[in-house]
């Protein structure tokens, strides 16, 4: 495995609208490495998305992506957001190869057509593919953007709180499926959430930030085996216990002084 990070911010310092989102954030993603980015609402979790994927400028430091600016890197990266983003008037197949033709409108049908079924087999839609997005559930269609998102076979997967509309079985089954693909395809993720359950089935290491304007507050390192269950594993459930005493530092003195 490279030493270099797959993601680097080194003091950055963010400004929006007039508000401080970051003072002097710094911190990083080894490849093929699973990082939660845990905070309280409103921290700037997402911002670090819209930075590596070099949607807004920062105004302090530098971000990294794989050693190079964000504006340079853009080809290494897939998103998966909160909401799915399917196009209604394509089929299951058609949304997830849609990734693709939008990136390399050189790649030909057939081969973007046979990229997306290989991947909507792998998340468990083969026999969907002739669906459209209103007949298939919320997981489901979450699923299709997984899918369109590794079809593009990206370096790095940058995920924003894909589960958190959906049920709670439906996300259960969703972090195991996702710690599977990541497990088989070795990706290197970088999820955002502010469910502490989440990042503790889910991570490798949580990446924990303040109120904003936001630095790391902590950083935990998640060694447990997979599967996990945070409700069991005494180990899961003292890391538990010391990041809800962040948590409940960051809303009780950092709240106060905001």
């Amino acid at each position: 495995m490279s030493q270099q990070p797959a993601i680097e911010f080194v003091n950055v310092g963010l400004q929006l609208g007039g508000s401080i989102i970051y003072d002097d954030l710094s911190f990083s993603v080894a490849p093929q490495e699973f990082v939660c980015l845990l905070g309280p609402s409103g921290c700037g979790k997402s911002s670090a998305l819209r930075l590596i994927g070099d949607l807004v400028p920062w105004q302090a430091g530098s971000v990294r992506v794989e050693g190079e600016p964000p504006k340079r890197a853009w080809d290494k990266l897939a998103y998966v957001f909160q909401a799915p983003r399917l196009l209604p008037w394509k089929t299951t197949l058609d949304n997830a190869a849609f990734g693709i033709e939008m990136r390399r409108p050189e790649v030909g049908a057939g081969e973007r057509r046979a990229r997306a079924r290989a991947e909507l087999a792998r998340v468990g839609l083969a026999a969907d593919l002739d669906k459209m997005p209103a007949v298939l559930s919320g997981g489901e269609r979450q699923r299709v953007a997984i899918a369109r998102a590794l079809a593009l076979d990206p370096d790095i997967i940058l995920m924003d709180e894909p589960f958190s509309a959906l049920d709670h079985n439906t996300r259960n089954r969703l972090r195991a499926q996702l710690v599977e693909l990541w497990q088989e395809t070795r990706k290197t993720i970088l999820f955002v959430t502010h469910d502490i359950d989440e990042a503790l089935y889910l991570a490798d290491r949580i990446v924990v930030l303040s109120n904003k304007p936001a630095t790391v507050r902590d950083t935990v390192i998640v060694s447990a085996t997979r599967p996990r269950d945070p409700e069991r594993d005494p180990d899961l459930k003292r890391l538990r216990s010391h990041l809800i005493e962040i948590f409940q530092n960051i809303e009780n003195v950092e709240g106060r002084d905001a």
